[in-house]
């Protein structure tokens, strides 16, 4: 987990209503309009504290028809409390040091340099990257985004994907390919990060 990650974590967490929703996401999907009756603020200040935790990918946003639905990204809350923990201590049983943090660091920066570029400011995807590297941290920002653990048909996977580039077919051959997912009997399900391909890995 780069340090950037862990700082964007704490950054989304560090006000008290989003807490909250996310205390009350705890106990299940809820809409906007209720989020905003139970914490008495605007659906207006809903949106905006929603949109703070999508960016740290510290929930899931799933709309029907005219209503938006939230729900906790439970794996990636998690992991990001105790990557953080990880990171402060790191180095401290010779496992890893300075020179690894300089070298994730260099790492995040490649990766937020290549999806400012293949991603307008609406987050849309301009085209998929030729460069297999480029293309693996395009696939991999995208696909963080859906929950883990969840089950998901053809359909709402092209939705999703829909979302950022409108050929949704090739994108999610490209998921099963590079194991960010895989397919059966026509439901997709998100691989343990530990599977996916790694574009830190290439030159």
């Amino acid at each position: 987990m780069q340090l950037d990650k862990v700082i964007a974590y704490h950054k989304a967490l560090a006000d008290p209503t989003r807490i909250r929703m996310l205390i009350l996401l705890a106990g299940g999907e809820r809409n906007g309009q209720t989020l905003a009756e139970k914490l008495a603020v605007t659906p207006a200040t809903i949106t905006h504290h929603a949109a703070k935790l999508r960016e740290a990918s510290l929930i899931n946003e799933r709309r029907d028809k005219n209503t938006i639905y939230f729900s906790l990204n439970d794996y990636l809350l998690r992991g990001n409390a105790e990557a953080a923990v990880r990171l402060i201590y790191r180095g401290t049983d010779g496992t890893k040091g300075e020179k690894d943090m300089e070298e994730e660091q260099e790492q995040e920066r490649t990766r937020d340099s290549v999806i400012r570029h293949f991603f307008t400011k609406e987050g849309r995807l301009k085209h998929v990257p030729a460069q297999l590297k480029k293309k693996l941290i395009v696939l991999e920002h995208i696909v963080s985004r859906l929950e883990y653990g969840r089950q998901y048909a053809e359909k709402e996977i092209n939705e999703f994907i829909g979302q950022y580039h409108e050929d949704f077919a090739t994108i999610r051959r490209e998921f099963i390919m590079h194991q960010f997912m895989y397919r059966e009997d026509g439901v997709y399900e998100l691989n343990p990060p530990e599977m996916w391909a790694k574009w830190q890995r290439l030159s």
